[in-house]
C-alpha cells in the first residue's frame, strides 16, 4: 500500500495491525500532495471501500462535494505546520455521518513536512445530542426572553446573569444595565433585609424556594411593587449555580388595596362618628357589624352581636301596643329597595328599657347589583318628638310676615268649609296676587320687598275682622277666607276695601308705592264644597283678573274652569310643538309712505298643525306662553329663527330690516343680551337689519337699568322700536332718554283716523312730535287707501298693515322682495 523506503510507510508497517483495526476511527497518512498513503479498517463503513483501495488516491475524491473545501483548507494549515480540525459531514460514501477530523503535520528532524496524520471519528450520535440539546436551550432562552411575567437568573453572590425584556420594563434598565447591578441595586432598603434573609435560607439548604411581595426601586426613582418567586438551581453536587426568580409588577393592585383601605377606613371611621346607628347583616339577616350608637341602643357589643340572628339583636315593638314588629330589614331585601319604618315603633334595649326610633332599611349589593346583605339606619327620637311638639306652632307661621303659612292655611280653610257646610252659610275665599310685585324688588332691592310685604300684610290684618283668616300663600299672593257671608256683594266689598288698602300702602324710606291687586272670589257651596276645589276656583278667577288688565276682582265662573283647562292643554301641547318644530315665522310687509317700496318686514309667530291648518290663534298661545314661562324659550327660537332668515335675503341681496317683538319677560331675563350678541354672532347677520319691538310699559317698567340695556343693545347696531305707541302711559318728553329708533302707531288710533277728530289730532301731534325728535313714524293697521292718504298727509314716513300685505310665509315674502329686486334692476338698467 506504501513505499517501503518511504519513513512514514515505514512507520506505519511497524503499528500493530490489531490496534489500528481496533481503533473506531479513521486513522490515515496523506502525503503533500494529499494522496492516501495509508488507511485502516473502518472506512468500509462510510465509504465501502477497503483500506487498500484508498491507496494513492487524492483526497478530493473521497470527502463530500460541500465540505472538500474546509477540509483541504484545513489540510494544507497542517501542510504548513500548523495542526487543525473539521467538523461535518465529510465523505461522499453512502453512510451520511457527522465526522469529526483531526490533522497532525509529519515532520522531519529538521522540521520539514512530510506528510499529514489524519484522525477522523464518528460523532453523529453526539453531534445529534448537541443540536437537540441547542434547541431546547433556544426554546428556554425564547420563553425565558419573550415571557409576560418577569424572570431573572441570579447568581449566588446577588448579581445579575440573564434578565428578560418583561423586567427591563418593569424597572426601566436594558439589559446590559441589568447584568452590572445587583439585587441590592434596585431593591428598597427597608425590604432588602427581608430578602436577604430568605436567599440565605435557601443557600443553606433550608428551603428549595420562597414568594414574598418586596419593594423594587425603578430606574428614575419611583416604587414598583412586586410579587417574587425565586427557586434555586444546582448542580448535580449539590452547588449552587443561579436562582430563577419570576416577578409580577402589582404596583396597579397595591394602588387600589390602598384606595379601598382607604375607603374603609374612611366608612369605618364616618360609621363610628356619625349620630345615626348602623347594623348591617347578611342575606340570612345574622348580624355582621355594628357601630358604637348602635352598640349603645342596642345593649350588644359588636363582638357578641356579630352572627346573631337580626331579631335577637334589633328588637322592634309597637309604641302604642307593644306588640312586636318585622324588622324592616326583610322587606328591603324581598324587595331589593329601601324601606323606611313605618307608624312609631321603639327599640327594646338588651336589659328591657325601650328607646322610640326612626329607621330606615337598605340591601347591600355586590359590584354586579346582586343583593349580599342589607344594612339598618335608625336614631333616637326621643328628643326630637318631643322638639317637633315645640316646633309645629312654628311651622306653621310664616316667617316673613308671622301669618299662617300654606300649610298650616288648609287645615283652617278646611275647618272653616266645614263650619259653614254644618251651619248651612256661606263662606267666601279671596286669593289676592300683587301685580308687578317683581318690579319692587328689582328696583329696590329683596330687602327692601320684604319690608313691602311686611307692612302690605300688616295693613290687610287690619283692614279684616278679627274672624276672618288671612294667611300667606305663595311669595306675594295671600289668601282672605271670610267665614260667613250673607251675599256675593259682602264678598266684593271686602276686595274693594283691600285693594283700596293695597294702594295706600307706605314704607318708610321707599317712595309711594301704590300696590296694584288682582283678586279672585271663590264662593261655598256656590262653587265648591271643599277646600281643594274652593281655593283652586279663587286662583281660576285671579288668573282671570290678570288677562283683563288686573287691577281688580272678579268672581268665578263654571266658564273660568274651561278656560284653565284649555291653558292647560294649549300648554302641554305647545311643549310638544316646540320640540317637533311645529312653530313658524310669517312675515308682513312695512312700505314706504310715498313709494309703496317695501322697506322692511314684522316678524309673526303662527302656530300650524301636522294637517297645515293653524292649531291656536297667536293670542291664545302667547299669552299661556308667558303665563308658564315658556316665552322665553319661544322668544329665543323666534328671534334665531328671524335672523336667521333676514341673514338668507341679506345674502341674496335683498336684505330689509326685519322687526322682532320682544315679550317683556324675555325682555327682563338675565341671559336676554346674551342670547341676542350670540344670535347675531352666529348668524353674521348685519346688526342694523334687525330691530326689536317693546311695548311702553316694557320701556318704562325698569328704570335707569332698562335704560342702560337699550343702550348696550344699541352699542351692537341693532335697531329699537316702541310698539303700540299711544296706548300706554309713556309721555313724549321722555322719548329723549329712551334710545329707539322708530315709534309704531297703535292699530286703534289708525283705525279712526278719518272718522275722530280727537284721534286725527292725536296721532298728528304723535307724528309732528317723534319726528322733530328724530325718530321714524310706523303705522300698523292700516286696511283702506284713505287710511294710508290720511297717514301720508301727516308725514308719517312707513305703513304697515292689510292694504300693503298680510303676514305671509318666508317664501311668498321672499317672492315679493325678489320682484322688488328685479323691477329696481330693471329700472336702474332702462336709466
Amino acid at each position: 500500500m506504501s513505499d517501503p523506503s518511504d519513513d512514514a510507510g515505514q512507520s506505519t508497517r511497524n503499528w500493530p495491525e490489531h490496534v489500528l483495526r481496533g481503533v473506531p476511527a479513521l486513522v490515515a497518512y496523506l502525503d503533500p500532495d494529499l494522496c492516501v498513503r495509508f488507511a485502516n479498517q473502518p472506512p468500509r463503513r462510510w465509504l465501502g471501500l477497503p483500506p487498500e483501495g484508498l491507496a494513492g488516491r487524492p483526497v478530493d475524491e473521497l470527502l463530500d462535494e460541500a465540505s472538500a473545501p474546509r477540509v483541504i483548507e484545513a489540510l494544507q494549515a497542517a501542510l504548513g505546520g500548523r495542526p487543525s480540525t473539521v467538523e461535518g459531514v465529510l465523505f461522499a460514501g453512502r453512510a451520511h455521518r457527522y465526522m469529526h477530523a483531526s490533522f497532525q503535520p509529519d515532520a522531519d528532524a529538521q522540521g520539514r513536512v512530510q506528510g499529514v496524520f489524519a484522525v477522523f471519528i464518528d460523532i453523529t450520535e453526539r453531534h445529534a445530542l448537541e443540536l437537540k440539546l441547542r434547541e431546547s436551550e433556544q426554546r428556554f432562552f425564547g420563553a425565558f426572553q419573550h415571557a409576560a411575567i418577569g424572570m431573572a437568573l441570579v447568581r449566588p453572590d446577588g448579581r445579575f446573569l440573564r434578565v428578560n425584556e418583561a423586567v427591563c420594563r418593569m424597572l426601566g434598565y436594558s439589559e446590559e444595565e441589568f447584568l452590572t447591578l445587583s439585587i441590592a441595586d434596585i431593591t428598597h432598603p427597608d425590604d432588602y433585609a427581608a430578602d436577604a434573609a430568605q436567599v440565605e435560607k435557601m443557600l443553606a439548604g433550608g428551603m428549595d424556594a420562597y414568594q414574598m411581595e418586596k419593594r423594587n426601586l425603578h430606574k428614575d426613582g419611583h416604587v414598583v411593587h412586586f410579587q417574587l418567586s425565586v427557586s434555586l438551581v444546582r448542580d448535580e453536587h449539590g452547588k449552587p449555580l443561579y436562582f430563577v426568580s419570576q416577578v409580577e409588577d402589582i404596583s396597579q393592585r397595591k394602588q387600589y388595596e390602598e384606595a379601598l383601605f382607604r375607603e374603609r377606613e374612611l366608612a369605618e371611621v364616618t360609621l363610628n362618628s356619625i349620630g345615626d346607628a348602623v347594623i348591617a347583616a347578611d342575606l340570612e339577616l345574622r348580624v355582621t357589624s355594628l357601630n358604637p350608637i348602635a352598640e349603645g341602643l342596642t345593649g350588644w357589643s359588636a363582638a357578641e352581636a356579630r352572627g346573631r340572628p337580626m331579631d335577637e339583636v334589633f328588637r322592634l315593638r309597637d309604641a302604642r301596643t307593644g306588640a312586636p314588629l318585622e324588622n324592616p330589614l326583610c322587606a328591603a331585601i324581598e324587595r331589593n329597595a329601601i324601606v323606611d319604618l313605618e307608624g312609631k315603633a321603639v327599640l327594646l334595649h338588651r336589659n328591657g328599657f325601650e328607646t322610640p326610633i326612626e329607621d330606615s332599611s337598605a340591601p347591600i349589593h355586590d359590584h354586579a347589583g346582586h343583593a349580599i346583605g342589607g344594612v339598618l339606619v335608625f336614631r333616637d327620637v326621643s328628643e326630637t318628638r318631643a322638639l317637633a311638639l315645640k316646633m309645629i306652632h312654628l311651622t306653621q307661621l310664616d316667617t316673613l310676615t308671622g301669618l299662617p303659612n300654606r300649610s298650616q292655611m288648609q287645615g283652617q280653610i278646611e275647618q272653616v268649609v266645614a263650619t259653614a257646610r254644618r251651619r248651612q252659610q256661606r263662606c267666601a275665599l279671596l286669593h289676592i296676587d300683587i301685580d308687578h310685585f317683581k318690579r319692587i324688588n328689582e328696583q329696590h332691592g329683596p330687602a327692601n320687598g320684604d319690608r313691602v310685604l311686611r307692612a302690605f300684610a300688616a295693613q290687610l290684618r287690619q283692614a279684616l275682622h278679627d274672624d276672618d283668616l288671612l294667611c300667606r300663600h305663595h311669595g306675594d299672593e295671600f289668601v282672605v277666607v271670610l267665614p260667613q257671608v250673607d251675599a256675593p256683594a259682602q264678598a266684593a266689598s271686602v276686595a274693594q276695601r283691600l285693594i283700596a288698602c293695597g294702594e295706600r300702602t307706605a314704607v318708610a324710606g321707599l317712595p309711594e308705592l301704590a300696590l296694584h291687586l288682582s283678586v279672585g272670589i271663590s264662593l261655598c257651596p256656590d262653587d265648591a264644597a271643599d277646600a281643594d276645589t274652593l281655593l283652586r276656583n279663587a286662583d281660576s278667577a285671579m288668573y282671570e283678573v290678570k288677562v283683563g288688565g288686573r287691577h281688580s276682582y272678579r268672581f268665578f265662573t263654571a266658564s273660568m274652569n274651561e278656560r284653565a283647562a284649555a291653558r292647560r292643554r294649549i300648554e302641554a301641547e305647545l311643549r310638544l310643538a316646540m320640540a317637533r318644530e311645529q312653530l313658524s315665522l310669517h312675515y308682513q310687509p312695512k312700505v314706504n309712505a310715498v313709494d309703496g317700496r317695501i322697506v322692511g318686514a314684522e316678524a309673526l309667530l303662527r302656530w300650524y298643525g301636522p294637517d297645515g291648518s293653524e292649531r291656536y290663534a297667536p293670542e291664545q298661545f302667547v299669552a299661556v306662553a308667558e303665563d308658564v314661562g315658556l316665552i322665553v324659550p319661544v322668544g329665543a327660537w323666534v328671534l334665531r329663527e328671524a335672523c336667521r332668515q333676514a341673514d338668507v335675503w341679506h345674502r341674496q341681496e335683498m336684505g330689509v330690516p326685519i322687526a322682532v317683538n320682544v315679550s317683556p319677560l324675555q325682555f327682563q331675563h338675565a341671559s336676554f343680551l346674551a342670547e341676542l350678541e350670540s344670535v347675531l354672532a352666529d348668524c353674521a347677520l348685519d346688526p342694523s337689519l334687525l330691530e326689536l319691538e317693546l311695548t311702553e310699559r316694557t320701556v318704562m317698567a325698569g328704570g335707569d337699568a332698562t335704560i342702560a340695556l337699550l343702550q348696550r343693545i344699541k352699542r351692537c347696531g341693532v335697531r329699537l322700536s316702541l310698539d303700540d305707541f299711544g296706548t300706554g302711559y309713556c309721555s313724549l318728553s321722555y322719548l329723549k332718554h329712551f334710545p329707539v329708533d322708530a315709534l309704531k302707531i297703535d292699530r286703534a288710533f289708525v283705525r279712526d283716523v278719518e272718522t275722530d277728530a280727537d284721534t286725527a289730532a292725536i296721532t298728528q301731534a304723535i307724528i309732528a312730535m317723534a319726528r322733530s325728535l328724530g325718530k321714524t313714524v310706523v303705522a300698523e293697521g292700516v286696511e283702506n287707501e284713505a287710511q294710508a292718504e290720511y297717514l301720508r298727509a301727516a308725514g308719517c314716513e312707513q305703513l304697515q298693515g292689510f292694504l300693503f300685505g298680510a303676514p305671509m310665509s318666508a317664501t311668498a315674502f321672499g317672492k315679493l322682495l325678489a320682484e322688488q329686486h328685479l323691477l329696481r334692476w330693471a329700472s336702474q338698467r332702462g336709466a
